[in-house]
């Protein structure tokens, strides 16, 4: 099939079914369309300049020699995966012995660097791939070169840039060309969706038993903590995380033939759920139901019943997990002067200051990690699009969303050429289950500045590895039915 899919479309929970072909003969713009160059009618040349012109490219014709079938960086994976280890679990912190290696990741990614470097160059003849991504990505690092100099304070905008964001960078473009195989992108989900249940557990018990890290009961602001540092510390962050995570949990369930796998895998993305409504992130909550909406409504185009009955059950598990004060902190996300500790109009003024200071900065913001210097009380932005936009500029924030729409469009391809093609295959709902931690993730940083963090980089890395896994998919059958016919 051709055409442009949006990033985001905002029909209907449930649209009407399309016709669904029968087989590839009767799809018109299908990828495998058969054409009788005895008919006529179905010639290249009967179609005239004006459909030509209308037609919109094809997804394999938009990816055509992107991709090879290469199947080497087997050592850059063993320590791609062991860098991720080290960055999800930290375990200088979990084990006593490893207290003093704090800094076992940055050697560990020193040495996967190298590794990738020296293959890359020798099987590919390149630094790396050039999908539209790594070229978002790469201009938002010149971005912020750009913002040192003129930097209210230039050595704390390079310590933000050697200490986060060039070492995003790198890794992201490690990931890229790393994760090229369907064991590869599942054996890193799988790590981080173990990490994932270990955290939930954690947040659930420390709950429970009245574990409360951050806050005061004097001012009401008692919330659990992440049970690993870092990335998951903050309440918010990691809501962030898990959200993203549970489409993800959740569409291995259904790409999954084994009832006994399907329900671990549902299961962990009900945990997720739990552990995201007991930290009570108000951004985790808007990120979870938007989320909850984009897997219903694509999953509800093939069984509307089905996909009906798991939102109502998801809201009975959400009336039965949510505390009794739950309510009430999910009141100030539209009346701030109901919270109490101050911190819903506290976040709206910070957000209101970070466009101003967008404007008035708007080629090389006030550089990297120095918005605190123009907001009040030393506060960050919580925002990650205006995070980037006060601190790199404008033109870096243009970037950025398109780094995140981008793979948005090329998955909704996907999944629109399959459906079309009534096609129940894994990369159908690996499809709809990425799209929707993208989603997640989008809503989710309007309320957190973690545009530098690592979240969406392993994200928008398993989206380019299945567009790379399905280009070559088709490519195989397109050469399989070319001898055929020859």
């Amino acid at each position: 099939m051709r055409h442009t899919p949006d990033a985001l479309d905002y029909e209907s929970i449930f649209p009407s079914k399309r016709p669904r072909p029968e087989d590839a003969e009767s799809m018109g713009k299908g990828v495998f369309k058969q054409i009788d160059l005895d008919k006529p009618s179905q010639k290249p040349d009967a179609v005239s300049d004006k459909d030509k012109k209308d037609e919109k490219p094809s997804f394999m014709e938009l990816e055509a020699g992107q991709w090879t079938a290469k199947r080497t960086h087997g050592l850059t994976f063993v320590l791609l995966f062991l860098f991720s280890v080290v960055l999800y679990l930290r375990p200088y912190e979990l084990i006593p012995a490893l207290a003093g290696f704090k800094t076992m990741a940055f050697w560990v990614g020193i040495v996967t660097l190298t590794a990738y470097f020296a293959t890359q160059l020798a099987v590919e003849g390149n630094l790396t791939a050039r999908p539209r991504e790594v070229n978002m990505v790469l201009l938002i690092g010149v971005a912020g070169l750009l913002s040192i100099p003129l930097a209210i304070e230039p050595t704390e905008a390079w310590n933000t840039f050697v200490d986060f964001l060039i070492k995003t960078i790198l890794i992201f473009i490690v990931l890229v060309n790393v994760i090229r195989t369907e064991g590869r992108m599942k054996l890193m989900m799988y790590l981080v969706l173990g990490v994932s249940i270990y955290l939930s557990i954690h947040v659930i018990t420390d709950y429970q038993a009245g574990v409360f890290k951050i806050g005061a009961a004097e001012t009401n602001t008692q919330r659990v903590m992440g049970a690993i540092g870092g990335l998951f510390e903050n309440s918010n962050d990691l809501a962030l995380h898990l959200v993203t995570m549970v489409p993800l949990a959740f569409m291995l369930g259904n790409e999954n033939k084994n009832p006994l796998r399907r329900i671990v895998f549902w299961g962990t993305s009900l945990l997720m759920i739990a552990a995201v409504i007991i930290t009570f992130s108000r951004g985790g909550f808007i990120g979870l139901i938007v989320m909850a909406l984009v897997l219903v409504r694509k999953l509800g185009r093939r069984n509307k019943s089905m996909a009906l009955g798991a939102l109502v059950l998801g809201v009975i598990f959400f009336l039965v997990v949510a505390p009794g004060a739950y309510a009430g902190r999910l009141a100030t996300i539209f009346d701030s002067a109901a919270d109490v500790t101050g911190s819903s109009s506290q976040r709206t003024e910070v957000l209101k200051r970070s466009i101003w200071v967008t404007l008035r900065y708007p080629l090389f913001g006030v550089g990297l990690g120095n918005f605190h210097h123009k907001s009040a009380q030393e506060l960050g932005t919580h925002n990650a699009y205006t995070q980037v936009s006060s601190e790199m500029g404008i033109a870096a924030m243009v970037f950025y969303i398109i780094f995140l729409v981008h793979p948005l469009r090329k998955l909704r391809m996907i999944e629109r050429e399959m459906f079309e093609r009534n096609e129940n295959s894994r990369f159908y709902y690996f499809a709809i289950g990425i799209q929707a931690s993208l989603v997640g993730f989008m809503v989710s940083s309007f309320f957190a500045a973690v545009a530098y963090q690592w979240y969406i980089y392993y994200l928008v890395a398993y989206a380019i590895c299945l567009r790379r896994l399905y280009y070559l998919q088709e490519m195989k059958k397109l050469e399989i039915a070319a001898d055929k016919r020859g």
